[in-house]
């Protein structure tokens, strides 16, 4: 039996290309979407365009914000030119309990504002059956940048991979298969071992010192100040750093541009490498996410 989203009331608030991926499969399914941010196109034939965030909160069962969520003053990215979005506490106070609110990662006063409420709160990035599949543009667009950025191949590169979850993973794999050395820098013991069952070299974080000086490509996958200004000043001068966590990301980007070192912070790669693909990732897991937890809220109330 195929997903029915009838009768259901879906704001997408913001976002980017993706969602113009992910909105008709929506209506397709039977949902009344509306959306605010956006500019008419053939992709939104059928979804009702609003020009404020009271009126795409107003009746909506369903709230779906960017994948990149929001800045730490609640603003939204719009793909519409000069659409200023805002969460602020008078529009959240307008989202009646129950409702479910979809977004890539929250921000804390969204966290709060879920539990005062009573939302449904889904932070969808932290879902397998969505990072896994993002894993794949995510690391396509980081050996990209590289490929762009360098004078040299990735193949036959002494390349890094900071972090073994699953951006990492697949990373490693893909530098792997185009001929990079590869080195693999996690905490886990288990995580060593099977970066060394994988064929790439295995370094613990603790040791990394030891080896960075040698990389000719860094690939940081780590939300935290992995590559510090002691670290950074080990890098050779030519060296190139792709940065992908969130924001601020785990690089000393100051001590890096002081020293004449490369450094990129390229988060949300997805949405900008392969914003087709990532909207057919969003369109495949969204509907049955609805469809699973939209019973279970309104049944609370």
């Amino acid at each position: 039996m195929g997903i029915d989203l009838t009768g259901i009331s879906v704001a997408v608030i913001g976002g980017d290309q993706r969602h113009l991926v992910m909105m008709p499969e929506l209506v397709y399914l039977g949902a009344k979407v509306k959306a605010v941010g956006y500019t008419a196109c053939d992709a939104l034939r059928q979804v009702e365009l609003v020009d404020d965030l009271e009126a795409a909160v107003a009746n909506a069962q369903v709230l779906i914000f960017p994948v990149q969520g929001t800045d730490p003053e609640g603003n939204i990215k719009a793909l519409a030119n000069n659409v200023e979005l805002r969460l602020t506490p008078s529009i959240a106070r307008l989202v009646p309990t129950g409702t479910i609110i979809i977004i890539g990662a929250a921000r804390e006063f969204m966290r709060n504002w879920a539990t005062a409420y009573g939302w449904k709160l889904l932070e969808i990035m932290e879902m397998d059956d969505i990072a896994i599949l993002n894993a794949i543009p995510s690391a396509e667009g980081a050996i990209q940048i590289a490929m762009e950025q360098l004078p040299i191949t990735v193949h036959g590169s002494q390349s890094f991979v900071l972090g073994f979850g699953r951006v990492g993973k697949t990373l490693a794999r893909m530098l792997d298969g185009i001929g990079a050395k590869t080195t693999v820098a996690t905490r886990k013991r288990a995580d060593l071992a099977r970066v060394f069952e994988m064929g790439f070299r295995p370094v613990p974080f603790e040791e990394l010192q030891n080896f960075i000086h040698e990389a000719e490509i860094i690939f940081n996958t780590v939300p935290q100040l992995v590559l510090d200004e002691k670290m950074v000043s080990l890098l050779r001068q030519d060296a190139l750093i792709v940065d992908l966590a969130a924001y601020p990301g785990g690089t000393d980007f100051k001590t890096a541009k002081k020293l004449g070192i490369n450094a990129i912070l390229s988060p949300g790669l997805p949405g900008k490498v392969a914003p087709t693909t990532s909207g057919k990732i969003l369109a495949q897991v969204v509907p049955p996410l609805i469809l699973r937890e939209l019973p279970q809220c309104y049944l609370r109330g």
